[in-house]
Order: C-alpha cells, then sequence, then structure tokens
C-alpha cells in the first residue's frame, strides 16, 4: 500500500503551505506513518494519520507498536484522540485483518471523516484499447469531440493559471478552495520529484481546465480539478483525463485513481456530479475500511462530539 499522503515530502509540501505540524512515527529505526497534528481550543488536539499507517509485515504486532509511539506523542501534545484512514479496502483480507486488530487494541468508529470512503481505480496494465474500451460510450465520445474541437494539453508549473479556473469551479459548485499559495507550495515542492504534475487545457487561445495529479509508488491520483464556465460545450475535462492518463500509463504507473465518489448506494450526495463524472473513464470502484478513532480523553473526546452534534443542527 503506497500512499503519497504517508511520505515525508507530502509532510513537508503541508507545512510550507498551511504550517501544519506533523511527526515521522518510527518503529525500529524505520519510518511507517506521517501523523498530523489537528489544533482543538482549551491547548487541545487530535491526530491523524492521513491514509495510514502503512502496513507491516505482522500487521497486529505492527499496529501495537504504532499505537504505543503515538501514545507518547498523546501525552506531550495533550490529544484527546486519533484517527487512521488506512487504505486497506474493504472486501480484501488484509482489511478483514485490520479491523479484526483495530476493535482489539480498542479503536472505535471514527465520528468524522476526512478522506473519501471510496473511490475508482483504472488498471493502467492494460492496454490503451482496452482502457478506452471500458469506458462508457458518452467518455470516449466526449474524449473525441475535445479532440474534434481541437482542445490542446500542456504542462505548467504556474498555479495562477489553475486558480483562475478553480475560483469559478469553486463559485459555480459551491465549496471553498485553499488559497493560491497552497497549490503553488503543492507544485513546488513535488514537482521537481517526480511527484506531481499540472496538466492544463486551452481552447482558442484560453485556460479553461486545469488537473493537478500526484504520483508515487505504483499509483498516479487526479488530486485536484478545475474548469471554466466558458465553452463547456467542447468537454475539455474529458480529454484533460484522458491525457493524465496515457501519461502516467507511458510512465510506467499500474494505477490512475479518482481519489474519491460518492459512496455506494448513497442518494442527493454532494458528489454525485463529479460522480458520475469519473465513472465515465469505467475502472474498478474501490471501497475503503471505515475511519477508526482511539481515545484518550474520554470527557474531552465527548464534549466535541456533542458540541458538534449541536453545531450541525
Amino acid at each position: 500500500m503506497n500512499c503519497i499522503e504517508q511520505t515525508k515530502d507530502w509532510a513537508e509540501f503541508r507545512k510550507s503551505a498551511k504550517g501544519e505540524q506533523f511527526w515521522l512515527v518510527s518503529i525500529g529505526g524505520g519510518t511507517v506513518a506521517v501523523l498530523q497534528k489537528m489544533p482543538l481550543p482549551k491547548g487541545l488536539c487530535w491526530l491523524y494519520c492521513n491514509r495510514g499507517p502503512v502496513s507491516g509485515v505482522d500487521l497486529e504486532e505492527y499496529l501495537r507498536e504504532f499505537v504505543e509511539e503515538v501514545r507518547k506523542i498523546a501525552v506531550k501534545e495533550n490529544a484527546v484522540f486519533l484517527r487512521i484512514e488506512p487504505a486497506y479496502k474493504k472486501d480484501a483480507p488484509e482489511g478483514a485483518e485490520y479491523e479484526k486488530i483495530a476493535e482489539k487494541l480498542k479503536f472505535r468508529a471514527a465520528h468524522a471523516s476526512h478522506q473519501p470512503e471510496c473511490t475508482v481505480i483504472i488498471d493502467l496494465t492494460k492496454t490503451e484499447a482496452e482502457i478506452l474500451a471500458n469506458m462508457k460510450q458518452k467518455g470516449r465520445y466526449n474524449i473525441k469531440l475535445a479532440e474534434k474541437k481541437g482542445v490542446t494539453i500542456r504542462v505548467s508549473k504556474n498555479a495562477e493559471d489553475f486558480y483562475r479556473i478553480l475560483e469559478e469551479t469553486t463559485q459555480r459548485d459551491g465549496f471553498t478552495p485553499h488559497d493560491k499559495n497552497f497549490y503553488q507550495k503543492m507544485l513546488d515542492t513535488l514537482e521537481p520529484k517526480g511527484m506531481a504534475k499540472l496538466y492544463i487545457a486551452e481552447y482558442e487561445g484560453k485556460i479553461i481546465a486545469g488537473l493537478l495529479a500526484t504520483f508515487y509508488g505504483e499509483t498516479a491520483t487526479y488530486y485536484y480539478g478545475a474548469s471554466s464556465n466558458e465553452y463547456r460545450n467542447v468537454m475539455a475535462p474529458y480529454l484533460l483525463q484522458w491525457h493524465a492518463i496515457r501519461e502516467a500509463k507511458k510512465t510506467g504507473f499500474a494505477k490512475y485513481d479518482f481519489l474519491g465518489i460518492a459512496p455506494v448506494g448513497a442518494k442527493n450526495h454532494p458528489w454525485q456530479g463529479v460522480t458520475d463524472f469519473k465513472l465515465k473513464f469505467g475502472g474498478e470502484i474501490t471501497e475503503y475500511v471505515k475511519a477508526k478513532e482511539l481515545v484518550f480523553k474520554p470527557f474531552w473526546y465527548w464534549v466535541i462530539r456533542l458540541a458538534k452534534k449541536f453545531k450541525l443542527r
């Protein structure tokens, strides 16, 4: 299980972009997990292991030692709880084993989740013809349409190219983006190491779509995307995705991950629109194990839970 969020480079990017605090938790002298501090009022915090901890050979022993190390940090940092969101597949043997061990170690179901519960992943070991054949007909049609209309794709190292259309996207779709510096820091930190790339789609000399992808281990991931309100009829995002998929395959990556979709069977989910878009590219729907929490301070944990519950009402 190779996740870019569990790398020192990712921690460095987030620290430079957002001022966040991280620890590299190690067992036996080797780094096994990236742990993030999430501030709370009254000098409290909670600890977050995003898409980790990464599995070891003996999963139970590994998780026990991981928890022991985290407890030491929790005492020093006045942490209320630890949340882990590993990328184990729910229906895989490793996922089932993780669930049993987490229960033994007194983890409980998390009261919230930062990461998507489901995603869709394209197998890049297949031929381009096979990948296209596995897409929905509308996906293939829109790729060809964008090519016919003359949409072009280029690589950029300037987040300004992306951010202008991202602002249009967030206003249209009703979500809040990071500031421009965040995306530039992501490129500045990860792009020189081959771990990120920004693709830009242009039509008639105008930037109309952008895709920020990450690359780590065997997986390329569609991390952030944006599209302009103009020229939506030329279907630039479809050609942009196809270009990124082909580039990842040529570079030797085995998987193309769309990062997240609405949970299977969910109705009226806020991600439904983007889910419909992503599913047009085919691939395998993957459901992850649920996030887990280990409570260190029960009183404050339930205060936080109650406060959040009443705030949402």
